[in-house]
């Protein structure tokens, strides 16, 4: 009767098997009726409810209101000081929009009869899209409180589950009571969100006959980059309908930024960016505490930011790990001498521009082994999940393949998966198109140093590359584990440096001289023969490169006259040489959902409440295909400003599931920013590849208020300390 599940005679004994393992547990009448006692303890249901302290102060928290919002009326006005490069592909698509001024929001008296009624009945439509970002709950409930406010008779619909829930016109009117149970809470549980996009004709008509259904005056879209678009075709369609629609910049990715053509900052960050980081942050200082207190591992964190590094610069701000990854300064490497061999040659090497992925494990590999020499053979490593695609090796490697993949299927009638089954039968094929190429040099797809890189990579991670594309010819990112691909060539690489006698712990001098006195051995005999910098004054002692086993040990003690050759190395000695050899262990971690559904910080909190605010002025003002935004937000909240930026114009061509389609920018780290240049300067005395402590920051954790909790990013704080100056 059920597809797929087992209701034979077999799965009625495992039932039934498992109902007397239960019954088991089921304790005596007498003993359940002292239970029933013991649940309905008062101090037992308050230890035990869903309801706590800390949630009810949260739930508490009243926001304050930027300046503006304390009049009884809000009037927009145009900011026409702002202008945009706008993209003629914008022009073109969205003509009723693509006009839209940046509108400020000015506190005033009561509008006069003439202009349109302030507090006029509104029907509002709401939804999430796209993942979740702390705060999320506060953008609705400062549209709610101002809603209710203005007029009583006010309604605010929630689609549920994103906007499928438009599409399918299921929603609910959000009550106070529910506004209420979700102040200052993180996550979207209140209606649920969804990736679904409304971006066809048919979809688009189905949008309007919710909204028309419903009698919306507006409808407000919370999301990133696609949904903000989204936002803005929606605006355009229903234009004439006159339903208003308004988006919200949401992503913990901090990749939605917006600046003018002069380069004015209007939206410095999106909403839930902070929390995630400060989340992220507190459980990679833990990290921190832990590998500093038993010394035995390398914790390497990966943070969510597939195309933008926001959060890992923004963590290592926060916490200060001893080695973090910036794809944006990977994607700018420049390597000198590539260019200056290839201009002697009398050509151009385009392969010098970006790391290589063997260059990015070589700086981590340098970290590693000069922490290990300062006796530190553990440390906590930091890197954004699409770290990969800004390496461009990678890229090229994607487009190489990609073209080799297609040519050989249109030239051979056939397809190129099917003929080589097996990663070893590709691998061969690929090999066979390098021995071409040096055969013949006008072949060049796929050469003998592409070859030689591509080989460099781990198995699995070759596999990847050659997998089968999807059904538009694009390979996946999302399905590559960015951490296990990085840290593999490390280890390899560390396993080769062992070899060499370069990767070695290094041995606490004073560690030493007890463990040879404690053995009734002169630690000044054996020291120069065993350590290369014993005579130097440095606190850790360095075993020479040459002893690489015990072995070695003994021909090295052999060969420097300190025992003889029938002789066995003493037990000291050979436990001083197995401290120094190097055990690399790694724990890896991901950062993303759980930062995504945490709680929001008291920024994020005042924020969105802010922006909810700022909505309901965009609607009463009339406006539509606008983003509701605060500007000044790397400043003090007392110079908060509550904007509305029109999206029309931030929109450019990108490729997207291959064609061009008009999307919204996505800000990448600014490599030459304050807030980068400050990382850069101090991450060498991060690395702390020295004796004594490390310099981790412990942020603590995440509250909505206190002296202790952080105002805004530090990202934020220091892009504006260094503007300033």
């Amino acid at each position: 009767m059920f597809s797929g599940i087992d209701t034979g005679p077999e799965y009625a004994l495992k039932w039934f098997s498992l109902e007397a393992a239960w019954g088991k547990i089921n304790m005596s009448d007498e003993n359940a009726s002292l239970t029933d006692s013991f649940l309905k303890h008062p101090e037992v249901k308050k230890a035990t409810d869903c309801i706590n302290s800390a949630l009810t102060e949260r739930l508490e928290f009243v926001p304050p209101l930027c300046k503006v919002f304390e009049s009884s009326y809000t009037r927009l006005k145009a900011k026409p000081e702002h202008i945009f490069q706008i993209h003629p592909s914008a022009r073109e698509k969205l003509p009723d929009i693509i006009n839209n001024p940046v509108q400020g929001i000015k506190g005033g008296p009561e509008p006069t009869d003439s202009e349109k009624p302030w507090n006029r009945r509104l029907n509002v439509g709401i939804v999430f899209s796209g993942g979740p970002a702390p705060g999320g709950h506060n953008v609705i409930a400062g549209l709610f409180d101002a809603l209710g406010k203005t007029n009583p008779d006010s309604r605010l619909f929630g689609f549920l589950l994103g906007p499928e829930g438009i599409l399918e016109n299921n929603c609910i009117e959000i009550s106070r009571e529910k506004v209420n149970a979700f102040r200052n809470l993180g996550g979207f549980t209140m209606i649920g969100t969804g990736r679904t996009k409304i971006d066809t004709p048919e979809k688009m008509q189905r949008a309007r006959k919710t909204c028309r259904s419903l009698n919306l005056d507006a409808l407000i879209i919370v999301g990133g980059d696609d949904s903000n678009t989204n936002a803005a075709f929606l605006a355009q369609e229903l234009y004439n309908d006159g339903i208003q629609v308004i988006g919200v910049p949401k992503t913990i990715d901090g990749d939605i930024q917006v600046r003018d053509k002069n380069n004015e900052l209007l939206c410095a960050v999106s909403f839930g960016f902070h929390t995630a980081a400060r989340a992220f942050s507190h459980n990679i200082s833990n990290l921190c505490a832990d590998c500093s207190s038993d010394v035995k591992y390398w914790h390497v964190c990966k943070v969510m930011g597939r195309v933008a590094s926001h959060l890992a610069l923004e963590t290592a701000l926060q916490v200060h790990p001893n080695i973090t990854l910036i794809g944006e300064e990977i994607a700018d490497f420049i390597d000198e001498e590539r260019i200056n061999k290839a201009e002697q040659q009398g050509s151009v090497d385009y392969t010098a521009y970006g790391m290589t992925l063997r260059h990015v494990s070589r700086l981590i590999c340098d970290g590693i082994v000069r922490r290990a020499a300062a006796g530190k053979n553990y440390g906590v490593i930091v890197m954004p999940e699409g770290l990969l695609e800004f390496i461009n090796e990678i890229q090229v490697f994607i487009i190489k393949l990609n073209t080799i993949i297609a040519d050989y299927n249109e030239t051979h009638d056939t397809d190129f998966h099917s003929n080589f089954p097996t990663l070893d039968e590709k691998l061969d094929y690929l090999r066979r198109m390098a021995r071409m190429a040096r055969e013949n040099h006008t072949f060049s797809v796929w050469n003998t140093r592409d070859d030689d890189l591509f080989n460099v990579l781990p198995p699995f991670f070759q596999e990847g590359l050659l997998t089968e594309r999807d059904s538009h010819g694009n390979f996946q990112f999302s399905q590559v584990e960015t951490d296990k691909v990085i840290m593999g060539l490390v280890k390899d690489y560390l396993k080769i440096l062992e070899e060499r006698g370069t990767y070695k712990v290094g041995i606490e001098r004073k560690w030493y001289l007890r463990t040879m006195e404690n053995s009734g051995l002169d630690p000044e005999i054996y020291g120069p023969a065993l350590f290369k910098n014993f005579n130097s004054d440095e606190p850790f002692l360095l075993v020479n490169e040459s002893v690489v086993s015990v072995k070695t040990l003994k021909q090295t003690l052999v060969k420097e006259g300190v025992i003889d050759n029938e002789d066995d190395v003493p037990g000291a000695v050979e436990k001083i040489y197995k401290a120094s050899v190097p055990k690399f262990k790694t724990q890896n971690h991901f950062y993303g959902y759980d930062g995504r559904g945490n709680d929001p910080t008291w920024f994020d909190c005042t924020y969105t409440y802010n922006l909810g605010r700022t909505v309901f002025s965009l609607i009463a003002g009339g406006s539509t295909g606008q983003m509701a935004a605060i500007k000044n937000l790397e400043k003090t909240f007392e110079q908060w400003e509550p904007i509305g930026i029109p999206i029309a114009p931030l929109m450019h061509l990108e490729e997207r599931k291959g064609k061009l389609s008009l999307v919204l920018e996505k800000a990448l780290v600014d490599i030459e920013s304050p807030a980068f240049r400050v990382f850069s300067a101090m991450r060498g005395q991060w690395l702390a590849a020295h004796p004594g402590r490390d310099h981790y920051r412990r942020p603590g954790p995440i509250r909505y208020s206190g002296q202790s909790e952080d105002a805004r990013p530090i990202t934020l704080v220091l892009n504006e300390l260094g503007r300033a100056e």
